[in-house]
């Protein structure tokens, strides 16, 4: 691939000895800055799939009662 004029600017400056501009970059510049937050109850309601089956506690609703003579 090509490089830009940007880039082949900065590997010719570096070549040179002199600092190279990527370096003055701030630590910020490649955090994440969005904003998190939890989630609301409308978002937790809509992430349920099956509303009727709670799978986590392995209560699909049947119950078996044996009956013994």
């Amino acid at each position: 691939m090509s490089s830009s004029k940007a880039k082949k600017h900065r590997q010719k400056l570096a070549r040179e000895g002199r600092r190279n501009p990527e370096e003055n970059r701030s630590p910020f510049a490649f955090a994440n800055m969005r904003t998190r937050r939890t989630k609301t109850k409308k978002d937790r309601l809509y992430m349920k799939k099956h509303k009727n089956h709670d799978f986590q506690k392995e209560n699909d609703g049947f119950y078996f009662f044996p009956l013994c003579f």
